[in-house]
């Protein structure tokens, strides 16, 4: 085997230091400068795009609070329509109960009307045909019906009515 031969180590350890540096010489000015590059491009790209994540984040936490802003604005809105429309309605509420109770008491005040009306003829149909019977009754027990049976007759409803 050359490589364990002790004649030629010299030879090798100049080849293999010459090898070394030319690697090393490859690397440092070629390679290692491409994959830097490429390592400082990714880093960059990768900061950029932490930037815009960290913008658009800013960007939706903004729009987030102009649609809360937004939905707190109309549901204002909508409680001020509320509150309008609940007061117009109860306006119209009073007016109507206020219209029903002015009808009720006319009708009311009709009713008590007609029935005083209904009682004042009862009354008087009561009175007449209390005289008519007291009279046929007297008659027929053959007595003679004047003028004491409408007093009669007028002071005992007076008092049944009173």
């Amino acid at each position: 085997m050359p490589q364990l031969d002790f004649a030629t180590f010299g030879n090798q350890i100049f080849w293999l230091l010459v090898a070394l540096a030319l690697i090393y010489f490859i690397l440092s000015r070629v390679a290692l400068p491409r994959i830097g590059r490429i390592l400082g491009d990714r880093q960059g790209l990768m900061t950029a795009d932490l930037a815009a994540a960290e913008d658009f984040k800013r960007k939706a936490r903004e729009a987030e609070a102009a649609y809360e802003k937004a939905l707190a604005d109309a549901r204002a809105e909508a409680n001020k329509i509320v509150a309008a429309n609940k007061a117009e309605i109860d306006a119209e509420l009073k007016t109507a109960i206020a219209r029903a109770d002015a009808e009720i008491a006319a009708r009311t005040q009709e009713s008590e009307r007609r029935i005083a009306e209904i009682r004042q003829s009862a009354a008087s149909d009561a009175r007449t045909v209390a005289r008519d019977v007291a009279a046929e009754l007297v008659r027929a027990f053959g007595g003679n019906a004047d003028g004491a049976i409408d007093q009669a007759v007028d002071a005992r409803i007076k008092g049944a009515v009173l």
